[in-house]
């Protein structure tokens, strides 16, 4: 068994990871960063970017590349294939120490402060054939699988910015592209909205909720109920993609930090938690916006604000 003693560790290498990563190691900081995956977390699967200021349009791939190779250049390399299974919380006088049990292993870190930028995942709906049928038309990846559905129908379930931002890749590929919402109104950013209708081989389906996946091998057909009526309408597709909301992937400090209703880590401006020493950062954290350039910001806050901390100043 190998005990790694660091005075930070950053659990997650997306735009949070990486940011928090970059303003540690120019703070000087004991630390590493690691993660079950390669860097990206969920821009790797978005086509474009064009939000992040100074960069133009580039894929999320381009992106999370660049911010990866910035990090490696300062020596902050990103250690994979090293999931966190656990935290525990360890009193030593009086102050708080981590251990982070590595899964699969005898080995863990002990660490003085954590960085949780472990981001989020997208919710399922929990219908019938849904799981079954995941990776046979049923997905939540349009940049993923988008050009598997070329001339073919899809569907995609969801009214906000990610649901209409896919559609409109997959209208790019596919003959026709159904938006299904409960709503009458989409959440969508205005101009997302106006590309969605002036498109002609989209339609969106109003005041509608999924209520069954059909198919034996891969998915045939769906049926909707319109929400006003209760009326059942059949809609033949190949590929169903859904936008429905996003989890925190908040599980490893639950019980030790303070989360809201829906799971997500509550902090303050530093980026702290409810327990001294544990910061959150990015998408796993209670916020009004989740984008990539607050992710960054966020990483940027909690490593300056552990720096200060381990220094006495905060």
């Amino acid at each position: 068994m190998v005990e790694i003693k660091k005075d930070l560790l950053i659990i997650g290498a997306g735009p949070a990871g990486l940011g928090a990563a970059l303003y540690s190691k120019r703070a000087d900081l004991d630390f590493e960063i690691v993660d079950k995956q390669m860097p990206g977390g969920q821009i790797m699967n978005t086509e474009f970017i064009e939000n992040y200021l100074g960069f133009g349009q580039r894929s999320g791939f381009e992106l999370i590349e660049k911010f990866s190779d910035h990090c490696k250049g300062l020596g902050a390399e990103v250690k994979t294939f090293c999931p966190i299974a656990l935290v525990e919380l360890v009193k030593r006088g009086k102050e708080n120490f981590f251990r982070c049990n590595i899964a699969e292993s005898a080995d863990h870190y002990m660490v003085r402060t954590i960085i949780v930028a472990s981001g989020a995942y997208p919710k399922m709906l929990g219908l019938e054939g849904e799981q079954r049928l995941f990776g046979r038309g049923v997905s939540y990846c349009a940049t993923c699988d988008g050009p598997l559905y070329r001339d073919k129908d899809v569907a995609v379930v969801g009214g906000g910015d990610t649901a209409v931002e896919e559609a409109l890749f997959l209208a790019k590929f596919a003959k026709k592209v159904y938006i299904i919402h409960r709503r009458d109104k989409l959440r969508a950013v205005s101009i997302l909205q106006e590309r969605a209708f002036d498109l002609e081989n989209v339609e969106i389906v109003w005041n509608s909720v999924l209520e069954k996946i059909v198919g034996e091998k891969k998915v045939d057909h769906i049926l909707i109920k319109n929400v006003d009526d209760n009326k059942i309408k059949k809609i033949d597709i190949q590929g169903l993609f859904e936008y429905v909301g996003f989890g925190a992937n908040s599980a490893l400090v639950k019980g030790i930090v303070k989360l809201d209703a829906n799971g997500f880590i509550i902090t303050d401006k530093y980026m702290r938690t409810s327990c001294r020493g544990i910061y959150a950062a990015g998408d796993v954290r209670s916020t009004a916006l989740r984008q990539v350039v607050t992710a960054v910001a966020d990483g940027a806050v909690a490593a300056t604000s552990i720096d200060k901390h381990l220094r006495g100043l905060i």
